[in-house]
């Protein structure tokens, strides 16, 4: 005898694991659904009725920045509610996520690159993306008000040369946090192979380095520094460090 088979999406919803088949489909797409342990990536293919399905919790934010801006939302105790924000370095939009979420009014995504951002934040009013811009020559006059907050999330380039720019765009007062990624900051033979460095000296040397240089050459007080919950590419151990802008 041949065994029922049913879409996927049915099955979802009769084991009252998504509301309705609208949901179903989400949940599909988004690669949270797996039918006996393998990944199940299409509403409409069709199982057995004895197959096991699972759903995982969904991420909460579109990118893994946005899990590292979220530590220093609980570290530094941030306000971004109704303020305009700058996401420099958005990629993928982690970060951009991570404010709106927060409650930020509009975010600024600026990136050099180009189509990365992701599709749910590409269709929201609140953000205005700044596609194949480099932040190192950020002007004022790029953006269209001056930002009560900024998150800097660069790569293959120090922030001694972004945060002067992204400094003479935000208006006073202003919070800003900053990912200090070790292996852009370091000297070449401090970095191991992998482009991974290692040596917790070397990490507190190069917090140090970024710490000197936002108060004595831009006048930023620093409100603190903390461990990212997680790590960038090849394991590299990344710092949040917060400053703001005097009033």
């Amino acid at each position: 005898m041949k065994t029922q088979r049913q879409r996927l999406d049915q099955l979802l919803v009769m084991r009252n694991l998504a509301e309705s088949r609208a949901k179903a489909q989400r949940l599909i797409l988004a690669g949270t659904v797996r039918a006996d342990g393998q990944p199940a990536l299409k509403p409409g293919q069709e199982f057995p009725a004895e197959v096991v399905l699972a759903v995982a919790a969904p991420d909460r934010f579109v990118g893994r920045g946005g899990e590292k801006l979220e530590r220093a939302f609980e570290v530094f105790a941030l306000d971004v509610r109704d303020k305009i924000c700058l996401d420099v370095g958005a990629s993928t939009g982690g970060f951009t996520d991570c404010l709106l979420q927060h409650g930020a009014a509009k975010v600024f995504a600026v990136d050099v690159g180009k189509g990365q951002l992701h599709w749910k934040l590409r269709q929201d009013p609140r953000v205005v993306m700044m596609e194949q811009v480099n932040a190192r020559y950020l002007k004022p006059g790029d953006l269209d008000t001056a930002p009560a907050f900024a998150a800097v999330d660069v790569s293959f380039i120090s922030l001694t040369k972004v945060l002067p720019a992204v400094n003479t765009t935000l208006c006073r007062g202003a919070g800003i946090i900053t990912l200090i990624k070790p292996q852009f900051e370091a000297g070449r033979k401090e970095v191991c192979r992998g482009g991974v460095v290692r040596d917790a000296a070397v990490h507190e040397r190069v917090v140090s380095k970024i710490r000197a240089f936002g108060q004595v050459e831009l006048g930023l007080v620093w409100r603190g520094v903390c461990e990212s919950p997680i790590r960038g590419p090849a394991g590299n151990i990344e710092f949040l460090a917060c400053w703001e802008k005097p009033g």
